[in-house]
């Protein structure tokens, strides 16, 4: 069985950014295979990722609503087929891009499928890693399995600390399979002491797994839309997720 992460968090809080320096720390220590999912119809995962991608699951979504499944198939073959057709495989890596929200019409029976398919395929690779839209849509709908771990972004700033707290509120309100969630606050600078806005507004359920501090290659690499795999080793990011990872015996 895969071990799952998912990163949750308020746009432009650097979820993307964490997802994909996870996914890089896997590669360089031969952890693979992995699967990548991009959750969030606004994120660029691929882009991070240096991959490009033609169908989603949403534009399939719609088109298998619209169509007969071809004689001779069963709807849950034809969906495994058109399913493995939107997977773009890399080297060690995979992705998987959802695509926008759904339309309007009854989906229940396409997310069954979708549901079964993704637990099937997540058995071939050792890492799922979900970077999840802020309102955690595509978890709700159980469209996954179980989640080992739910990271939340959040940069040093009362309102995506509030955000952050938010998303762990609706996790356990709709009472995700999620097994630990943690607190990573992203984007913070040597000079800035945040232990007490922490301390004031985060719960203790809330765990605070560790900090990324600014990191001027990552900011390079975003600017002109560069993927973040050919990052130096010495990247105080790339070092920070690797300490993140540590910690949770990754």
């Amino acid at each position: 069985m895969a071990f799952r992460i998912a990163v949750a968090g308020k746009g432009g809080s650097g979820k993307t950014t964490l997802a994909t320096l996870i996914i890089l720390h896997l590669v360089r220590e031969d952890k693979g295979p992995v699967l990548a999912v991009d959750a969030d119809p606004n994120s660029n995962l691929n882009v991070s990722l240096g991959m490009k991608y033609g169908e989603t699951i949403a534009d399939l979504r719609e088109d298998v609503l619209a169509k007969e499944v071809p004689s001779g198939m069963s709807k849950t073959d034809f969906f495994d087929y058109r399913l493995h057709q939107c997977l773009v495989e890399g080297d060690k890596v995979d992705l998987l891009v959802m695509g926008r929200p759904e339309g309007p019409g009854c989906y229940c029976a396409v997310n069954n499928l979708l549901r079964q398919y993704l637990s099937k395929i997540s058995r071939q690779y050792k890492y799922v890693i979900m970077d999840n839209e802020a309102g955690m849509e595509h978890l709700s709908r159980r469209t996954t399995d179980l989640v080992d771990v739910l990271l939340i972004t959040s940069d040093p700033t009362l309102v995506s600390i509030r955000s952050a707290v938010r998303i762990q509120e609706i996790a356990l309100r709709i009472k995700l399979g999620i097994k630990n969630i943690h607190l990573v606050i992203n984007r913070i600078s040597e000079s800035k002491d945040i232990s007490s806005l922490i301390s004031e507004i985060v719960p203790e359920r809330l765990s605070l797994l560790g900090n990324i501090p600014e990191d001027p290659l990552v900011l390079e690499a975003s600017e002109k839309e560069k993927d973040l795999l050919s990052l130096p080793a010495e990247s105080p990011s790339f070092q920070a997720v690797g300490r993140l990872m540590k910690k949770l015996k990754i």
